[in-house]
């Protein structure tokens, strides 16, 4: 009897599954249909050779790099940008932080850049409790929007806790 209800039960998972709908297939045969383009941009900067630019028609977040092996035990780590954008909606930075098992992040969200803007700098920090290292950081920059988004002048920094 055991072994019948089993059978039947696993008849009805596979029945299910091939009773599925199809709503919509991507084709992503053209990178472009995706709508996000990131591209480096020679022409507009504020420091070096080029800045980054993000172009996108639907929100977005952009991964710009994982940093480990950083002491920061007892300090505030901040991560700040120099950012452009002629955007429809906002972006700021965000940092995720993977420290002693866990997973957490900071957002910018009070320092947003939005609109059309030119060269402004933001930031989002994090603080290091005596005894906290972080084992990988990761630098994102989120676009909630569409429009182009010019990053530049990436700094991660550790200050004293006050």
């Amino acid at each position: 009897m055991k072994r019948l209800l089993t059978i039947v039960i696993i008849l009805a998972l596979v029945s299910g599954m091939a009773m599925a709908e199809d709503l919509i297939k991507l084709s992503l045969d053209d990178a472009a249909s995706i709508g996000t383009t990131i591209q480096t941009d020679s022409e507009v900067k504020t420091e070096g050779q080029s800045s980054v630019r993000i172009t996108t028609k639907h929100s977005t977040t952009v991964c710009l790099g994982e940093v480990i092996g950083l002491n920061v035990e007892d300090a505030r780590l901040l991560y700040t940008a120099k950012v452009k954008s002629d955007l429809d909606g906002v972006a700021f930075l965000e940092m995720w932080v993977h420290v002693g098992g866990g997973q957490y992040f900071s957002r910018g969200m009070t320092d947003p850049i939005k609109g059309k803007s030119d060269w402004m700098s933001i930031q989002t920090p994090f603080m290091f409790q005596k005894g906290q290292n972080p084992d990988v950081v990761i630098l994102n920059l989120v676009i909630n929007g569409k429009g182009t988004v010019w990053i530049d002048d990436v700094v991660l920094s550790k200050a004293a806790l006050k």
